[in-house]
């Protein structure tokens, strides 16, 4: 999703440029756009240190992802953008957050505890169902954190290479600071959750987010491909990034397995349901579908090569996926049939949640939508 070299909002070098997927150059220039200071303005405030803007027009921000927590729904996005709904996603209410970074996804393990991440690798939590948010992480002690494990890997096996190379690009990010974004949260509790991002960030916590501790050397990730999302299962964790990156874990991330899959390209999701089966999904309309753990591939079959942004399995069934042109798309259990669904106003779409009466709301570039039930079903 979003990730820039960003300092304020930083363009980034021509190296990171070329790295950047059709969807993260999309998001990441209209963010910037959004956030860049006016010329001859004054030097602009850290971002971390920065509370987010209250506005009347909140509810029309560029929303970033989108998440419920029993009934309540709560969407996130730019400029440290905060909004819950209580009423299905008809009506929103801005919250106050105490960063004023882009925040690329939110995740609840319950009613109460939910956790944000964004840009300058930022972690936020909320004990009170998204009513207040307070910083437990940024990209500079994510960095230190690498750091010390890179030393500690490293003591243990002073001739491994590979430990050499993480200790050494370990202390490069941490000498360029908080400009890494975070780009998706998961928890399976409200005290052990993981977070991942870009060049191949991932830590997990125990204690609810009070300590992190840095997951690198459990991946065979030595590039640093950047992990876009992950999802749960159980006790499974998949990881999905980039270059047909995904990931498996069955002991909640103790350890790592990479899995094969048919696509070399980007993939922007990743969702895991103990009754559908494994999709991932991303650029150019590829998507794909395993009902045996990714040891074998059926490809969905969607009609145009457009990038798609979003998904989520839904209580009845099915699993909805949205792509850049504003298409909603509603996959049967087998993965071969793709009904597009009709939208009052189709925008483009970065996040997708179901509500507690089965309605749809999704993030995206105007706010938010909300999709009906009658919709959902309309033949």
């Amino acid at each position: 999703m979003l990730w820039l070299k960003m300092r304020h909002v930083d363009m980034g070098t021509a190296t990171i440029r070329t790295r950047l997927p059709a969807r993260a150059v999309w998001i990441a220039l209209l963010i910037g756009m959004c956030q860049l200071p006016a010329v001859g303005a004054p030097a602009t405030v850290d971002p971390l240190l920065k509370s987010s803007v209250m506005t009347s027009r909140a509810g029309t921000s560029v929303m970033l992802a989108v998440t419920r927590a029993d009934s309540r729904l709560i969407s996130v996005g730019e400029r440290g953008t905060i909004l819950l709904s209580d009423d299905l996603g008809i009506s929103w209410t801005q919250i106050p957050a105490p960063v004023s970074v882009a925040l690329t996804a939110v995740n609840f393990s319950d009613s109460h505890s939910g956790w944000a991440v964004g840009h300058a690798g930022v972690v936020l939590h909320t004990a009170d169902g998204g009513l207040s948010w307070v910083k437990q992480l940024d990209g500079q002690q994510a960095a230190d954190i690498d750091v010390l494990d890179a030393k500690e890997k490293l003591e243990k096996n002073p001739s491994n290479e590979s430990a050499v190379r993480y200790l050494r690009d370990a202390k490069r990010a941490a000498q360029e600071g908080s400009d890494k974004p975070l780009l998706d949260v998961k928890f399976w509790s409200p005290s052990a959750g993981i977070v991942v991002g870009a060049y191949g960030a991932i830590l997990q916590t125990n204690d609810g987010g009070k300590s992190w501790t840095s997951l690198r050397d459990r991946l065979d990730n030595p590039k640093g491909k950047h992990l876009y999302s992950v999802t749960l299962s159980g006790r499974e964790i998949y990881i999905a990034g980039e270059q047909g990156t995904l990931f498996r874990s069955v002991d909640q991330g103790l350890t790592f397995t990479k899995i094969n899959t048919p696509y070399s390209g980007t993939y922007f999701g990743v969702i895991s349901d103990p009754k559908l089966g494994i999709f991932v999904y991303g650029l150019r309309g590829n998507a794909f579908v395993s009902h045996d753990a990714g040891h074998n591939w059926k490809k969905i079959n969607i009609d145009l090569p457009i990038t798609i942004t979003a998904g989520v399995a839904t209580s009845d069934g099915y699993v909805i996926l949205t792509d850049e042109s504003g298409r909603v798309l509603k996959i049967s259990e087998d993965g071969l049939s793709v009904e597009p669904l009709t939208l009052p106003v189709p925008f483009s779409f970065t996040g997708i949640a179901q509500a507690k009466d089965g309605s749809l709301v999704l993030s995206g570039i105007r706010g938010t939508t909300r999709l009906t039930t009658e919709i959902l079903v309309k033949k």
